[in-house]
């Protein structure tokens, strides 16, 4: 222990002597921790501990139904009530649903994400309030509008209430109707969707009073809105658990099989879960936390290259020590404490640095969306991987000169010292190694962040099928304000009608869903007339409910048949157009305008066929779908997004938008209002972040690599100095030595590329086996799009790295190429 404390303080003493060995040193170690620690950060939130501030979280898991083809579908109250009441492996089962509350009064409104959620919430997540209660066994039954409370998060409570203590008991105003609330949340609970933040919980059974929707549909299956989640029982485990789960659902698909059949359920880690950040984020991170490990190893093998040259200069050093009786393990020790000492203050300055790197995520974030907290900040479980991180990096940076110095006998070391205090060639080659595997490691990345980068634009090129240019979307919650169902009708008309007379506007329309946004479109069950659908196929069509005008807005082509038009509405017979898709795989090549398809119970007439468009993901294989007229279907539960075409930039509508709203009611207020543009980014969130982030550390990964080849290539001009001096005398131009050195730099980074390339492919076909959201990654050796060995990423890789390696040579080549004959002559 003595010698290890006076190791770290003689570490300390020539850190201090060395400040700028010291400097670069530290900065280099601690860029590798940082990145590291950030995106480990984003794991720990979302992955990781998805719930934080919840009770035994391991026991927590998702419940989603399934549909006959295999997707993943969030559930329905009546379902919930059933699974609920005859599961025995689970200790509780509750649902939620994410809104966007209106929480003040009239003009004074402002939103609020919220969750609505089932009475047994916060007992099933095991969440401990800071002040008063959470809901009450008497809270937790069915009864529509009978428990008007609300619970709200610290942050909510020290923002909007200042922290008071006497905060329970108090009103909060939530789309217009009073509650009364009843506690605060822990302060690291944000809710139950990882990633997301949350400030204000209500039970579910307040959503007909506060959402204005009929009491039908807390009994109706088919309206699917609700995220389960599920506490296993103690010793159970989750194939028990989906067993039984998957026993209930098929029962039920038999009781109810006018809505259940085919459908079944099952139980998921909350991490895997299909609804929330983590879904978006998994592939990126995994990805991620891939690149930032190439990252690390070349930051190692730049520390080590600089500890090794730091080693070289203290040959004399360690000779003595040996010579006096020092054995090879207390001279690696020595060593190895250095590495330590570094790694350690590196590490300060490192997480540090994470504080608000961790915040980068939230910038790639489209507008319009649910608040985010994907970076909790230093919390245990990331200051134990950071410690653990400092001490592998002083493990593998430390290494390599603690190996170095034990392979010399002390003959050799003292003859070496004794002509020019340099070492030998062993150590020269040690330090090409490292550098030719940071050239490599640095091609690795740079093609990674090639491919990703070159994939996310074909993906922004790929063609939506509609123009979403000039477009202003703007997204309204009228049920926050208490509009009933014909009221939101009437709003919608009127706004339409006074914005279409509004100069530099175009077209105006509305619907219920926004193609290529962060939620999926609904779906409904249909039966076609002539069509017999085989045992086991999905007749559950993905839909939208849409004004006359819409597809016109947005361009999408009419191949056949009419667009709705306002007489369409609850008079006249229900009417329905389907995409090019709907009619190859339901009518076969025959005509489908005016061919009949059930659908909510009633029979619709096809009047139209469009064209296909991209509905989800940019890169979604066609799919079928239908429109259906705003006026005939749109129900209470649906939501309301407008959309203004101007000849101008869209953002300029704004103040007009917000202008003619405030003229029909001043207490609606335009939360949202982006670009079409903007919002559609949503679906390229995953790829955008992996594109991104790749980008940044593939750049960090080249600049450290030519800091490692140039560290290499001056030390060694520093060495042949004396060689140079001889060449120079016996006749050498300038150019030949520049020649010389630049030849000995590109031999190097050669042969890291060639490793460097065999890697890469290897990588890049693995992650081919990614997924990123609904957007496979490909199959066939393709990466989104862009084949995993794409000859145009890998050539511009080589020769950008290739460009950085001269660089990184030349200079000191050109300070070689400087040297005078006789000052060279004189050097030791």
């Amino acid at each position: 222990m003595n010698s290890l404390l006076q190791d770290m303080q003689h570490a300390l003493r020539m850190m201090k002597r060395n400040p700028g060995f010291t400097a670069i040193t530290v900065l280099t170690l601690a860029l590798g921790i940082a990145t590291s620690t950030t995106v480990f950060g984003w794991v720990d939130a979302i992955l990781l501990h998805p719930l934080p501030g919840v009770e035994q979280p391991d026991r927590l898991v998702a419940l989603e139904t399934t549909t006959p083809g295999g997707e993943f579908v969030t559930n329905s109250y009546p379902d919930y009530r059933d699974f609920r009441d005859h599961l025995k492996l689970v200790d509780g089962i509750a649902v939620t649903r994410p809104v966007a509350f209106s929480v003040g009064k009239e003009d004074h409104a402002e939103r609020v994400w919220g969750e609505l959620v089932s009475g047994n919430f916060f007992s099933v997540l095991g969440v401990t309030p800071e002040r008063g209660r959470t809901f009450l066994p008497a809270e937790y039954g069915d009864k529509p509008g009978a428990f008007p409370v609300a619970v709200i998060s610290d942050r909510f409570w020290r923002s909007h209430f200042g922290a008071d203590p006497q905060i329970t008991g108090k009103s909060i105003w939530i789309n217009q109707h009073e509650l009364t609330i009843v506690g605060v949340a822990p302060t690291e609970f944000r809710g139950s969707s990882p990633g997301a933040a949350f400030d204000v919980w209500v039970p579910y059974m307040m959503q007909p009073i506060l959402n204005g929707v009929g009491e039908w549909m807390l009994r109706d299956r088919k309206d699917r809105n609700m995220i389960g989640i599920a506490r296993l029982k103690q010793g159970v485990t989750l194939e028990q658990a989906r067993e039984e789960l998957a026993a209930l659902a098929g029962r039920m698909a038999k009781a109810d099989a006018d809505t259940n059949e085919g459908l079944s359920a099952t139980f998921l880690p909350i991490a895997k879960s299909h609804f929330g950040a983590q879904s978006l984020l998994l592939a990126p991170l995994r990805v991620l936390m891939g690149v930032c490990v190439v990252v690390l190893l070349i930051v190692c093998a730049n520390v080590a290259n600089l500890l090794l040259a730091r080693a070289t200069a203290r040959h004399k050093e360690f000779s003595t020590r040996m010579a006096l009786g020092a054995g090879r393990a207390r001279l690696a020790q020595l060593v190895l404490t250095e590495s330590l000492v570094f790694a350690v203050a590196a590490a300060v300055v490192g997480i540090a640095a994470s504080q608000w790197m961790g915040r980068v995520l939230l910038l790639l974030l489209p507008k319009g969306q649910i608040a985010m907290a994907v970076h909790g900040g230093v919390n245990g479980t990331v200051l134990l991987f950071a410690t653990l991180l400092c001490l592998l990096i002083a493990l593998l940076a430390g290494l390599v000169p603690a190996l170095h110095l034990g392979r010399a006998d002390l003959t050799e070391r003292l003859n070496e010292a004794g002509r020019s205090g340099m070492t030998g060639t062993g150590s020269h080659r040690m330090r090409s190694l490292l550098v030719a595997a940071e050239v490599s490691l640095a091609l690795v990345a740079l093609i990674g962040a090639g491919l990703f980068a070159r994939s996310f634009a074909a993906l922004r090129e790929i063609k939506p099928g509609f123009n979403p240019n000039q477009v202003l979307l703007s997204q309204f919650y009228l049920s926050t304000n208490g509009y009933n169902l014909e009221q939101r009708k009437q709003f919608s008309i009127r706004l339409r009608e006074k914005l279409e007379s509004a100069p530099g506007v175009t077209n105006v329309a509305y619907s219920d869903g926004v193609p290529l946004g962060f939620e999926p479109s609904w779906w409904e069950d249909l039966n076609i007339e002539g069509y017999t659908p085989s045992r086991s196929e999905n007749m559950k069509i993905f839909r939208n409910v849409i004004s006359p005008g819409y597809l016109s807005l947005l361009r999408i082509p009419m191949i056949e048949g009419r667009d709705f038009t306002e007489q369409d509405d609850e008079k006249t017979n229900p009417v329905m157009i389907v995409n090019q898709t709907f009619v190859k795989r339901f009518f076969a090549g025959r005509n489908p305008v005016g061919r009949r398809i059930q659908g909510w119970g009633e029979w619709f007439t096809v009047v139209g066929v469009v064209q296909d468009s991209k509905y989800h993901y940019p890169g979604e294989a066609p799919l079928p779908y239908f429109y259906v007229p705003f006026r005939q279907v749109y129900r209470a539960d649906m939501q309301l997004a407008y959309y203004v075409r101007t000849v101008g930039n869209p953002n300029n509508a704004l103040a007009m938008v917000r202008q003619k709203v405030k003229e029909i009611d001043p207490n609606v207020t335009v939360f949202d209002a982006v670009p079409l543009t903007e919002y559609i980014g949503a679906s390229l969130f995953p790829q955008k972040v992996a594109a991104s982030m790749l980008t940044v550390l593939g750049a960090l990964a080249v600049i450290l690599a030519a800091v490692g080849l140039y560290s290499v290539m001056s030390y060694s001009v520093v060495q042949r100095t004396h060689e140079i001096g001889i060449r120079m005398a016996l006749g050498a131009r300038p150019e030949d030595v520049l020649r010389l050195v630049v030849r000995q730099g590109l031999l190097l980074a050669s042969a890291g590329m060639l490793a460097g390339f065999a890697m890469a492919i290897a990588v890049a076909r693995s992650l081919s086996a990614l997924s990123f959201a609904g957007s496979a990654m490909g199959t066939g050796g393709k990466l989104l799009g862009v084949s995993a060995t794409d000859p145009v990423i890998y050539a511009g890789s080589a020769l950008f790295l290739t460009a950085v390696v001269l660089l990184a040579a030349y200079i000191p080549a050109t300070r070689a190429a400087k040297v005078e004959p006789m000052e060279a002559l004189r050097y030791e």
